[in-house]
């Protein structure tokens, strides 16, 4: 497949790879089904050199905020992304600072009485893009009634309005991630559920057994992340045939990619395209 010729793939174990795509191309589209993150995995983490916003950065950055605010997040993600991201720490060690800086961010936010109405328009505003080749991802994988499982550690109100915009919010994508609450006056007064961070999405896919027991046929994975946190995504689906693992690595390559390739199927090595994954679709579907 020449798109796997491309300098930013890079493969571990051609041989198995090979194996899982074929078995994925056999089972086709009634056995497949789509786990994915959303921040830095479908959307972008930069175009022509500038860092793309998460779906926190897109509040963050937004007049929603006042300028005290903004500072507080800015310096609650400078100190936490760098333990984020940390290779010297393991994902247990990293754990319990993922949910205090998710918790005090949130606390943030809930003190600015964030208004639901003005999100169209901050996601509008923001400079969130998906990734190269979206439309192509999305509209084939609903035109094949493919589930898509959307699993994201950032705010769900914000991802949702992000992919209806780009008309890519198909009946087949379900969100899960952190949902805020409203009070009866559409003024943010907490978030539902419990908390998901980069690191605790194991937990997350065992809440959601419910949804992968209604596809107990959909045995074949393809999974899209761009954190080791994300491999835990599909730990929900009981009866896995065959699974194929696509890692985006964005920073700290040099660092990473080691890892990343003991993980990961596949490894895209800051690659801003869905190339990959739809060259991968078009086989299968």
């Amino acid at each position: 497949m020449p798109e796997f010729q491309k300098k930013t793939v890079h493969i571990k174990d051609p041989g198995r790879v090979e194996e899982i795509i074929c078995g994925l191309i056999k089972g086709g589209a009634a056995k497949l089904q789509i786990i994915t993150d959303f921040d830095m995995t479908l959307s972008r983490f930069s175009y022509n050199g500038k860092r793309c916003p998460t779906c926190h950065n897109i509040i963050d950055n937004s007049k929603l905020i006042t300028e005290d605010c903004r500072k507080k997040l800015l310096q609650l993600k400078e100190t936490y992304y760098a333990i984020e991201i940390d290779p010297g720490l393991t994902i247990e060690e990293k754990y319990p600072y993922m949910v205090e800086w998710y918790n005090k961010s949130h606390a943030l936010l809930i003190d600015q009485g964030l208004q639901k109405d003005k999100f169209a328009e901050v996601v509008r505003e923001s400079d969130v893009m998906l990734k190269e080749g979206y439309e192509n991802f999305f509209d084939k994988l609903s035109e094949h009634n493919i589930p898509v499982f959307i699993f994201s550690a950032g705010i769900g109100d914000i991802l949702e309005e992000v992919i209806h915009q780009a008309g890519v919010y198909h009946s087949n994508v379900k969100v899960v991630s952190n949902f805020m609450d409203f009070d009866e006056n559409g003024i943010l007064k907490g978030f539902k559920g419990e908390l998901i961070h980069v690191y605790n999405k194991h937990d997350g896919a065992l809440k959601n057994t419910e949804y992968f027991k209604q596809l107990k046929d959909n045995s074949n994975i393809i999974l899209l992340g761009d954190s080791q946190g994300d491999l835990s995504m599909a730990d929900g689906v009981a009866n896995v045939e065959h699974i194929l693992k696509i890692g985006y690595l964005n920073d700290k390559v040099d660092e990473l990619l080691e890892k990343y390739m003991d993980t990961y199927d596949i490894v895209l090595v800051k690659d801003e395209s869905l190339e990959v994954a739809n060259s991968i679709l078009q086989k299968i579907l």
